[in-house]
């Protein structure tokens, strides 16, 4: 009989005693994060690791998200007549239990009656699209039993693996006709038991993940450990609890200076291993549940995982990153590394060297960049795959402002892509690699590398007179409620120069500054000319440029229309938002440009004026930067933080422990004198 089927209610009730708390060694990490209405509970140890998720408000929740196959259990409520605020009185203690994994914990809530409206228990995905849209598969469903004063919800996998589990006792108040009554103090206490029958993932330790260079920043350090693991880095908890490619490789490249090599490497195989056949890096996959629902409906049996290649700038991501590591901390072990063979993530009993892999994703860049470089007009930039209105970081229908061709994609990465090739070429370390013909190809990447940076950028170059911007800046200041003196003033008397945030299919610019220019700087070499121009553009006072004393928001649509404004609002996953990674990626592009010898002392001390205004900001918002973003509310004449998710008019809410978000490990202020 299959495990979970052997967890009845009696069993649930047995292994989650109050003893079981009391008697359970300290885990080897655990730790907690109020943000907005979220109480999250984090703790892993050994094939343990779970995120417990309290939702306050009038829309309560349990949820608890385990990295194991991407996979949860959520019980959704009934909305109450008053906000209601839960209080975690019993941490989570990891439970093992067969091939049953998860955790105990108690909680207690001031609501006078909790009526269960919805439970799920499968893929993170489906608990998340039930949390967006309000719909999960059908046959997902699952009915609750009721016992004295316990609530169970239980499920096999739909192939018959080891399912899920969530078990709600009440410990203060009863079940009455299947609500959750409160007791004589007017509030309910609940024992909560959740397991996962998916595969454990295998923990990296803090003392194998960073080096003595690392930031003593406890927060960044527990959200890195939870999410860190020997077969991937997850993206972030509770929402994107698995491989995420972008994600690993830019957390990978930020973390760089800060990761001992072995975690490094981890973070560089989870990618180069699923890799597609023509060398694209993957998205995100799809594992566990979700991954037997889409074999199902391709017609094939099985849980192997659903490979996503939706994206396109990952895939200009790997060579940079991997010759950054190459030629830099792992310069020692670069032949080795790249000599040993990886298990491919899509052909499973495939294995191949790390190098072969690597040279299908640089032979497709190559490819990719062809036709810009011999004939360098809008319409060979690399545009967003057809159909799809994503296709980079701003992965929101409205992310690009409806445009195709991206800015990061085309101006920066695509350029240090080719320029990786050539440099890991010209470094020797592909001979072993390499066929003859891709040696012909390998030849064309710095001419085609130079096309393109001295090409691309121009392309996407907006130019406003002074006065149509100030008035435009004054018309949206006024649309927010928020100053405009101080942002007109930095316009100066010359014309406002931005880089769009994406072009059209007709060629033509979206007009939102936006914080992309931080790419360039950390993969490019702008001319000082450049960096006076598009760095001042994105550092001036909001909403002229992007600054705001809460951080560098990632889109400012001042200078579009009526319609794209409405957009990107504050409430927008990818609008007038601070996202912590961004603020990160502008600051360790800006140590790196400083870093050159070549830049005037004029430039210089612009970008050091720069510098020292971001890390104002950053250090103003120290208590939220592991989380995903955050966005913003104007009162008492400054801006102040409002967590990503609080507000009615928010999209989504923002992840409690984010990859990306914990870069401020590596990424350090300045000490010069």
């Amino acid at each position: 009989m299959n495990k979970i089927l052997q967890l009845s209610t009696a069993a649930l009730l047995t292994l989650a005693s109050g003893s079981v708390a009391q008697q359970a060694p300290r885990p080897e990490l655990a730790y907690q994060v109020v943000e907005g209405k979220n109480l999250n509970a984090f703790v892993r140890d050994k094939a343990v690791a779970a995120h417990l998720l309290l939702r306050d408000g009038t829309d309560p929740r349990i949820l608890v998200a385990f990295p194991a196959g991407n996979s949860g259990v959520g019980l959704w409520f009934e909305p109450t007549r008053k906000a209601a605020t839960w209080q975690l009185d019993t941490a989570p203690v990891p439970l093992t239990r067969g091939a049953m994994h998860g955790i105990l914990a108690v909680a207690s809530i001031d609501a006078a009656r909790l009526v269960p409206r919805q439970a799920v228990l499968s893929n993170i995905r489906f608990l998340r699209d039930y949390q967006a849209v309000g719909h999960f598969p059908a046959e997902l469903a699952t009915a609750p039993e009721i016992s004295g004063n316990t609530l169970t919800y239980r499920r096999q996998r739909l192939d018959g693996a080891p399912g899920y589990a969530l078990a709600v006792r009440v410990l203060g108040g009863r079940i009455e006709q299947g609500a959750i009554v409160a007791g004589a103090d007017g509030r309910i206490r609940i024992e909560i038991t959740a397991l996962t029958g998916e595969t454990p993932l295998t923990p990296i330790p803090l003392a194998q993940l960073l080096n003595d260079t690392a930031a003593k920043d406890a927060a960044a350090r527990n959200a890195l450990a939870f999410l860190s693991y020997r077969e991937k880095f997850l993206a972030g908890s509770w929402r994107f609890d698995t491989y995420f490619g972008r994600d690993t490789l830019m957390s990978v490249r930020l973390l760089m200076p800060a990761l001992q090599t072995g975690s490094i490497e981890a973070g560089l195989n989870a990618v180069i291993a699923r890799l597609s056949p023509g060398g694209e890096v993957a998205h995100e996959e799809g594992i566990g549940e979700f991954a037997v629902l889409e074999n199902r409906k391709a017609g094939r049996a099985g849980a192997s995982a659903d490979l996503d290649y939706g994206m396109v700038d990952d895939d200009y991501m790997l060579g940079p990153i991997t010759a950054d590591y190459l030629l830099g901390p792992g310069q020692a072990r670069a032949r080795a590394y790249l000599a040993a063979p990886l298990a491919s993530e899509g052909q499973p009993g495939k294995t191949e060297p790390v190098g072969r892999a690597l040279v299908r994703n640089l032979r497709f860049v190559l490819a990719q960049g062809r036709a810009f470089a011999a004939a360098p007009a809008w319409r060979n930039l690399v545009a967003i795959k057809p159909g799809r209105m994503t296709g980079e970081w701003r992965d929101s229908n409205d992310g690009l402002g409806g445009g195709i061709y991206a800015y990061d994609v085309n101006a920066t990465l695509v350029p240090a892509a080719l320029e990786a090739a050539d440099r890991l070429q010209r470094a020797g370390l592909l001979d072993a690699y390499v066929t003859p013909a891709d040696r012909t190809l390998f030849a064309q990447a710095s001419a085609m590398a130079q096309t393109w940076r001295a090409k691309a950028p121009g392309l996407f170059e907006v130019s406003i007179p002074a006065a149509t911007a100030a008035a435009q800046v004054r018309r949206y200041a006024t649309t927010l409620g928020v100053p405009a003196a101080a942002p007109v003033a930095a316009l100066g008397q010359g014309s406002l120069v931005f880089h769009a945030l994406s072009l059209r299919a007709d060629g033509s610019p979206v007009p939102i500054v936006n914080s992309d220019e931080g790419f360039a700087l950390l993969f490019g070499q702008p001319s000082p000319a450049d960096l006076d121009t598009f760095v001042g553009a994105i550092t001036r006072p909001f909403p002229a440029g992007l600054m705001t004393d809460v951080g560098l928001v990632v889109a400012n649509a001042a200078f579009a229309d009526a319609a794209t404004q409405a957009r990107f609002t504050a409430g927008a996953y990818h609008g007038a938002v601070v996202w912590s990674w961004q603020q990160a990626l502008l600051a360790a592009g800006l140590e790196r440009q400083l870093m050159r010898a070549d830049l005037p002392a004029a430039t210089r001390a612009r970008l050091v004026g720069a510098q020292t205004t971001l890390w104002k900001a950053i250090g103003a918002t120290r208590a939220v930067q592991s989380s995903e973003l955050w966005s913003w509310a104007y009162r008492d004449g400054r801006y102040t933080v409002v967590p990503f998710g609080a507000g009615k008019a928010d999209v989504d809410e923002s992840n409690a422990a984010q990859l990306w978000s914990t870069v401020y490990l590596a990424v350090q202020p300045p000490k010069r004198g």
